[in-house]
């Protein structure tokens, strides 16, 4: 089998870390977050702190049911190292809105201004991900971008839902 070349490696790295169930949920479970710390937070630190430590807590609760379910099997480093590379994903997405929250409390911009940033960031992360979904079937290229558009669209529905309901 011939080695992969740099960009092939690059797409696969990528694809791993940022196309898994795992990392689209931890993507949404993450602004969730921070549209929940807008609401009673003083600054964009104290957003990202609120947030991170919340997705970190879903991340460790992701690799505990991996791990509880497959430790029988695989036994239990294993089962804990798969859950682990499993849910990754939920933290390396979350990297653009972190960002984006860091740049915020860097420059000090009000936390409104940090959360909406840090919504823009993440509906642009949907929308590479859509476009790349429809790209990867082949789709035209107005297909791929209404796909990017609607995929977006879509998660920011569903952060919008999840905040409501908390």
């Amino acid at each position: 089998m011939a080695p992969l070349s740099r960009w092939a490696r690059v797409r696969a790295w990528f694809g791993v870390r940022f196309r898994s169930p795992a990392a689209i949920y931890g993507l949404i479970v993450f602004a969730a977050f921070v549209s929940i710390a807008d609401d009673h937070t003083e600054d964009a630190w104290e957003v990202l702190a609120s947030s991170s430590l919340s997705l970190v807590v879903f991340f460790i609760a992701h690799v505990f049911a991996h791990t509880l379910t497959e430790h029988a099997t695989h036994g239990l480093r294993h089962a804990t190292r798969e859950g682990m590379r499993h849910g990754a994903g939920m933290l390396y997405a979350s990297v653009p809105s972190i960002l984006v929250l860091v740049w915020a409390g860097v420059t000090g911009v009000s936390v409104s201004d940090a959360y909406e940033a840090c919504m823009w960031a993440t509906f642009a992360v949907l929308a590479l991900l859509g476009y790349g979904a429809y790209a990867r079937r082949k789709a035209r290229i107005v297909v791929r971008l209404l796909g990017a558009f609607a995929t977006a669209c879509l998660g920011i529905f569903i952060i919008a839902l999840e905040y409501a309901v908390h």
